[in-house]
């Protein structure tokens, strides 16, 4: 196990009707706020109002910034920037999913820079200060509401890259279940591939003695498993609702990753998918992550064996591994299609004419290797993607 240290910051309030607490919570980080969303649900139900009236009890001045979408676009965070310099914002309060949160790390720590904020995700800069950032969640999946990451898509070039900084990490994350009932099957679906991928990223690593984090992350796993079927056929049952909220968090507040070199290829890989194709993230970690797992697991066939046997029940083959594990990814396929996710890009409608140009992008020209479990070339990005064609 890797020495490590850990601290999370965020302040998680979850249950019923929490959202009304946000003017409470807002008010300790100072008397102006930036309202971002996206639009649709938070617009038409009566959430938005129910913030708006909270905010203004506890006093404070709203500016408001909506247009979040998925995969948030830098041109909408650098109009956020600006608003927020010239409105001398507080706090940037994100009422949405991870697209909105992302968003709002972005303009967070956009504010404050002299320079380009695209200069963070380039690597051409480090993150000294950020405003304070809020959340009401609406949708689980990404786990930005008490994660240091966001991902931006840099329209020139259709460049989708991610940038991390305990700064950004949230002050507060208001989290009512109530709020995802009305959500779509296939988004409550996308969300539940986002949150596995994030367990699974972290589960397969090469350090050894690590047996108390796999333990928790299979056990994170196997709930997700059990309770988003029943979420999806019974959306306003609030009690798997409510662990797939939890869920959501509880796989990206860097709990599971401690002691642990954690990979990453799978979700670089499929930035390119999303940012080409503008397929939702979760839909494209379907296709991605069981074809990343057939490339690799020779590595390590032991960790896939006890994926497998552990995560799925597979019936251990002692005297056929391989089978035991080709077992384990099968069933992982067959999950996400219960669910109504596609797990090939022919699944998804996306044509395979641009997988050379996606693998040149994910690793810059073949100028660096992604992930630690095997890190992986140009070439080898190419043939996950091959494999993910079906």
């Amino acid at each position: 196990m890797l020495d490590f240290t850990f601290s999370n910051t965020t302040k998680i309030i979850f249950g019923r009707g929490v959202e009304e607490q946000v003017g409470k919570e807002a008010a300790v980080w100072g008397k102006k706020v930036l309202l971002h969303y996206g639009g649709g649900h938070i617009v038409k139900s009566v959430l938005k109002g129910r913030v708006v009236a909270s905010l203004q009890e506890a006093g404070l001045e709203i500016v408001e910034l909506g247009g979040a979408q998925p995969n948030p676009r830098l041109s909408l965070v650098k109009e956020g920037i600006e608003l927020a310099r010239k409105e001398r914002i507080d706090l940037i309060l994100a009422v949405g999913g991870g697209s909105a949160i992302d968003s709002a790390k972005a303009i967070a720590m956009g504010v404050p820079y002299e320079g380009d904020v695209w200069d963070f995700y380039a690597g051409k800069a480090k993150l000294k200060e950020s405003l304070p950032i809020g959340v009401v969640l609406t949708i689980p999946a990404a786990g930005s509401e008490s994660s240091p990451s966001t991902v931006i898509t840099n329209e020139d070039g259709l460049q989708k890259v991610g940038f991390g900084s305990i700064l950004l990490r949230p002050k507060f994350a208001l989290m009512n279940p109530e709020l995802t009932f009305s959500l779509p099957a296939y988004q409550t679906a996308c969300g539940v591939a986002d949150m596995m991928a994030h367990i699974m990223e972290r589960y397969f690593t090469r350090e050894p003695d690590v047996g108390f984090g796999d333990h928790m992350c299979e056990a994170a796993l196997r709930s997700i498993i059990q309770e988003a079927p029943k979420a999806i056929a019974e959306p306003e049952n609030y009690g798997p609702r409510a662990n797939i909220m939890w869920a959501g968090t509880f796989a990206h507040n860097d709990i599971l990753g401690v002691g642990r070199s954690e990979d990453w290829a799978s979700h670089n890989i499929e930035h390119q998918l999303s940012a080409l194709y503008d397929i939702a993230h979760g839909a494209g970690l379907a296709i991605v992550f069981p074809a990343w797992m057939k490339y690799v697991y020779k590595q390590d066939v032991n960790r896939f064996v006890q994926f497998a046997v552990r995560v799925f029940n597979v019936e251990q083959d002692f005297h056929n591994p391989e089978r035991t594990v080709l077992e384990g990814i099968r069933r992982l396929e067959d999950f996400f299609h219960r669910i109504g996710l596609p797990t090939t890009l022919a699944e998804a409608g996306i044509a395979p004419d641009r997988l050379a140009e996606m693998a040149d992008m994910a690793t810059a020209g073949d100028t660096v290797t992604l992930g630690s479990f095997m890190p992986l070339a140009k070439e080898d990005v190419l043939a996950i993607y091959e494999l993910s064609k079906g």
